[in-house]
């Protein structure tokens, strides 16, 4: 157990103090309010983990298998574990097979192997299965399992806290702490109680700090403190741009007979454009259930795309509308995933901590997982922390896990398809996974590639063009039986914002965002999110852009897609947002 004491606390990082000035990523000044706040009560631990996802859970228990004395705690901002996890999931187990290889021997909730591989080229009214001789050896998923990741995280939580972790859901990491050299110290967590005024309100309760000698971020895709470790220490310099997609997934129960536990099959093609990326995914679980998603690469130009609208129309191509007639939607999310891969990842570590799963970006786009990869990172983490304590450090670099990882199993993992996004962004659909194909046969037949290194190019927001030069999209109403509209599908995500608290998506000019995001590219919020938090209604004659934070599903899309980087999201109070169940 950690040890309580209170503490003050600066989160000082290169000459930015929200006690003296406003902090630019925030957008708010605390100088009157933090000298009157209460002191923070603090905990000390050897390691700190944001985030009890595959990497976080995968670090803390490898930590407690090194060594059972230290003391590890984990954060979750979700009200339990598992909450705010939403992934397809065909699940590789190699990492898990490293970590806990009893696993096998054991009552878990990875039960459904894959049995059928099917990849299909999609057009408006029919489809075309690629042979599975044509495809790469590792795009094979046999020997993989359909998972519900959410269930799968509960269980590692159970594993953890068994070896003493201690597991702190409902526990937003808001703050960063930083001491006078610069290194990272600790995390602490967002107040709670907070009027919608800024103002601590009746049933107000300071954050928590707690310090470690070591503190690893896993906060997921686009994470706000991975954010600014990442900007303040220059961890991306020399690296490509981040590159983003948005997965949009539904659970689905189905008529038995249509049922084929273990099937997997991924398409592309219809109803996107050949110049812009994406595609579906299909897995049957056990029970009758089926996992219907769609994911659109964030690189698109047309303003009027409506990545939510794509995945509804997706489901009336004759295939698809046929498996789910008869059956009934119990489930929807949605979640942004990195894609920038080999190219993108930044440096991981910095003083006093490391970035860890997909804070990093491990996603291998073609096979679409990223799970084993988070583990393998947190694991790698979890090692190079645990020398430097027995070693007596502290608040140091852990170089040696930014050293090794390219050639670990995540290295072998993502180089040989580093090529296949931005090969697909600068082609389109056809040539460009033709081509990524290609590369990636001769990278997994002879370690070398025709294309060397691709560059991705310009970051997401940047693609991005005016409305004057696109033409709008008419999608269809949605029917109610197979499609659906956004509020429904909030509905069904379980998501829960307290109103009167400070609004957790921040504007940083309003001025710019309506003369820009309005007026140049037609209001494209509207259409990115997938939970309808943005809306450009008219009030007094003129447009006036409304924030529904309380549908917020947390999938940061608006963060990684305003095309002036206007939105800034940040953690709401900890527990809220959505109570993802089996996605």
């Amino acid at each position: 157990m950690g040890r309580l004491h209170p503490v003050r606390t600066c989160t000082r990082m290169r000459g930015v103090c929200p006690r003296h000035r406003k902090d630019p990523e925030t957008m708010s000044d605390t100088a009157s309010q933090t000298e009157t706040l209460p002191e923070r009560e603090s905990m000390e631990f050897d390691v700190v983990i944001v985030g009890a996802g595959p990497a976080g859970l995968s670090a803390a228990i490898r930590l407690k298998q090194i060594d059972p004395e230290l003391s590890v705690v984990v954060l979750e901002k979700g009200a339990e574990v598992g909450a705010h996890v939403l992934s397809g999931n065909v699940l590789d187990p190699s990492a898990l097979d490293v970590l806990l290889p009893e696993w096998r021997e054991e009552e878990t909730p990875i039960k459904t192997k894959v049995t059928d591989d099917r990849f299909y080229l999609y057009g408006a009214s029919g489809s075309f299965r690629l042979p599975n001789a044509l495809m790469p050896k590792l795009m094979n998923n046999h020997g993989n399992f359909v998972v519900s990741l959410g269930l799968v995280c509960k269980w590692m939580a159970e594993k953890a806290e068994a070896l003493g972790v201690e597991i702190y859901p409902g526990f937003a990491a808001s703050e960063i702490l930083y001491d006078d050299s610069n290194a990272v110290i600790g995390v602490a967590t967002g107040d709670m109680g907070v009027a919608r005024s800024g103002e601590p309100g009746p049933m107000y309760q300071r954050g928590m700090a707690l310090m470690g000698k070591y503190v690893m971020i896993g906060e997921g895709v686009r994470g706000s403190l991975a954010k600014q470790l990442i900007r303040g220490y220059g961890l991306d310099e020399g690296r490509e741009p981040g590159k983003f997609g948005i997965g949009l997934k539904e659970l689905w129960e189905i008529d038995p007979a249509k049922s084929k536990p273990g099937r997997v099959q991924h398409s592309f093609g219809w109803p996107l454009d050949s110049g812009t990326g994406g595609g579906s995914f299909l897995y049957h679980l056990g029970e009758n259930q089926v996992y219907v998603g769609y994911v659109v690469h964030l690189n698109y130009k047309n303003p009027y795309l409506s990545p939510f609208e794509e995945f509804q129309r997706f489901k009336t191509h004759p295939d698809i509308a046929e498996l789910l007639e008869g059956g009934k939607r119990i489930a929807y999310g949605a979640r942004a995933i990195t894609e920038g891969g080999w190219q993108s990842v930044p440096k991981l570590v910095f003083p006093g901590g490391a970035l860890i799963g997909c804070s990093a970006g491990f996603v291998n786009v073609p096979r679409i997982k990223g799970v084993h990869n988070a583990m393998t990172s947190g694991m790698l983490a979890a090692e190079k922390a645990a020398e430097a304590i027995k070693a007596g450090r502290a608040h140091d670099v852990l170089s040696a896990y930014d050293d090794e990882w390219r050639t670990s199993a995540i290295g072998r993992d993502l180089k040989p398809v580093r090529n296949v996004k931005p090969l697909w962004s600068k082609y389109g659909t056809l040539l460009g996974i033709g081509l990524g194909g290609l590369d990636m046969w001769t990278n997994s037949l002879f370690g070398f590639s025709f294309f060397g290194t691709q560059k991705h190019g310009k970051p997401d927001h940047a693609c991005l063009e005016p409305a004057a030069k696109h033409r709008k999209i008419d999608y269809p109403k949605p029917d109610g039986v197979l499609t659906f509209d956004k509020v429904s599908s909030v509905y069904l995500s379980n998501t829960n914002h307290e109103e009167d608290q400070p609004v957790h998506l921040q504007v940083k000019d309003p001025q710019l965002q309506h003369d820009s995001e309005f007026a140049v590219y037609a209001g494209p919020s509207q259409r990115y999110c997938p939970a309808g938090v943005y809306e450009w209604v008219q009030e007094g004659g003129e447009e006036k852009f409304v924030i529904n934070a309380q549908n917020c599903v947390h999938c940061k899309t608006c963060d990684i897609k305003d095309p002036n980087q206007n939105i800034n999201w940040v953690p709401p109070q900890g527990g809220e947002g959505p109570v993802y169940q089996v996605m």
